[in-house]
């Protein structure tokens, strides 16, 4: 489609549709999130085109994000949105276009988190679940023990390799490749039952480099490779399932939360969780708090024991 330029005093023109080729290859930023943003702002520029809008106006932008509110939850707005405020910020500074995205607002995101935590009695439930006689069961119960102890996310735990299982003081540790970083920088350290199920895995893997994959897959077209996050996210939703916990609201990503739930339960502070979690800003690990908050609170039992 084409954009036509339109600044203060400026010469209307017509630009090709590599507008947003070039703002994409303006991004300094990582390959996934380049990824990312390009595929947002594809459905704008549909949107644009299917409208007959060649200079969009910030009523234009509005009008976009409401009919992403009609289809799309918060965060899919939001996700959509970012990326056109950047490419219009890009814009103006490349004096090619008004900034007209300029304080449009996406969709109110609740800070709630979206995936729920399991209980102590619910995880013991889906390791007991695992039937640890073959190779995939060793494998699975070792990866879902390692995320729930180490509060570990997907991406962590595909990128972890053999080599990466180190010491750290007098504890065994995991070195990971944390969010956004681009080194193994980081480390968690591996609880003894945690350590005896990763081991027990990898002795009955077989021998293996350091360079391997710390989990490696089971199959037929990638044997023995690199597990990718959509296959560990389904090997958790699949063990959760065995155990009788079936909901959308239960993810790979629910055993993060249940880490720095259970930690916060048993004693921990919300600086030793922040630093379990890897949390840049504290606030976000203050939302576990307020969760456990409203945990402890026994207004209900109390009137119902008043009551009957």
């Amino acid at each position: 489609m084409n954009l036509a330029i339109r600044q203060g005093d400026m010469r209307r023109q017509s630009l090709t549709g590599d507008l947003q080729a070039r703002f994409i290859a303006y991004l300094d930023a990582k390959p996934r999130t380049i990824e990312a943003y390009s595929k947002a702002l594809k459905p704008f520029f549909a949107y644009l085109s299917a409208n007959g809008i060649t200079q969009p106006t910030r009523e234009n932008i509005i009008a976009y994000r409401d009919s992403l509110k009609a289809t799309y939850k918060a965060t899919t707005v939001q996700a959509y949105i970012v990326p056109v405020r950047l490419f219009f910020q890009w814009a103006q500074q490349e004096g090619l276009y008004p900034n007209v995205a300029e304080h449009v607002k996406g969709a109110k995101i609740s800070k709630d988190h979206k995936k729920d935590a399991l209980t102590t009695r619910q995880i013991k439930a889906v390791l007991d679940a695992i039937d640890t006689g073959s190779l995939q069961g060793l494998r699975d119960y070792a990866i879902i023990a390692l995320m729930v102890t180490c509060g570990l996310r997907t991406i962590e735990v595909a990128r972890a390799d053999i080599g990466d299982l180190r010491t750290a003081g007098d504890n065994t540790a995991l070195f990971i490749q944390g969010k956004g970083q681009d080194e193994k920088s980081e480390y968690v350290k591996i609880p003894q039952p945690v350590e005896i199920a990763i081991r027990a895995y990898l002795n009955s893997r077989g021998r293996a480099e350091a360079g391997q994959p710390l989990f490696a897959s089971l199959s037929n077209n990638s044997q023995g490779g690199r597990m990718t996050t959509r296959s560990i996210s389904g090997i958790v939703k699949d063990r959760f399932t065995d155990a009788g916990y079936n909901s959308d609201r239960l993810t790979a990503h629910s055993l993060r939360h249940t880490a720095g739930t259970l930690n916060l339960l048993n004693g921990g502070t919300l600086e030793e969780t922040q630093q379990l979690l890897r949390h840049s800003n504290i606030n976000t690990t203050m939302i576990y708090l307020h969760h456990l908050d409203r945990a402890k609170n026994n207004s209900e039992a109390r009137i119902a024991a008043a009551i009957f």
